[in-house]
């Protein structure tokens, strides 16, 4: 009588060789994507900053800037940055309503950031 032979056949290796050749696909498509993510938010985070520099500039310079658009560059992290003001009056005559619109250096893209503040008369 012929004894049984212990190990596995071919076609069981092929089928662990496909599951994990899925499972390592999928680990590194969500790699991909986590890493995709972090740039974005990097960039989102460096564009806030540009945006907040902007408008502490005005603050503190306790600027009265008149109602219309400027525009201009600025490097934040390595990286330039277009920002683009619009000042327009608030409800009130004492304020200045001012949105400041960041976005890469390319300027055309959509804004990445928007923030929006009022400036008191000095």
């Amino acid at each position: 009588m012929r004894r049984a032979e212990r190990g596995f056949t071919l076609l069981e290796v092929l089928v662990a060789l496909a599951i994990l050749a899925l499972g390592l696909g999928a680990a590194a498509r969500a790699g991909l994507a986590a890493a995709d993510t972090a740039g974005a938010l990097r960039e989102r985070l460096l564009a806030g900053w540009v945006a907040e520099d902007r408008a502490a500039l005005l603050r503190a310079t306790r600027a009265w800037p008149e109602p219309g658009t400027s525009a201009g560059r600025s490097r934040q992290g390595g990286r330039d940055f277009v920002w683009r003001q619009q000042v327009a009056p608030a409800a009130q005559g004492q304020f200045r309503r001012v949105e400041i619109a960041v976005s890469g250096e390319g300027g055309g893209e959509a804004a990445l950031v928007r923030r929006v503040g009022y400036l008191g008369a000095p």
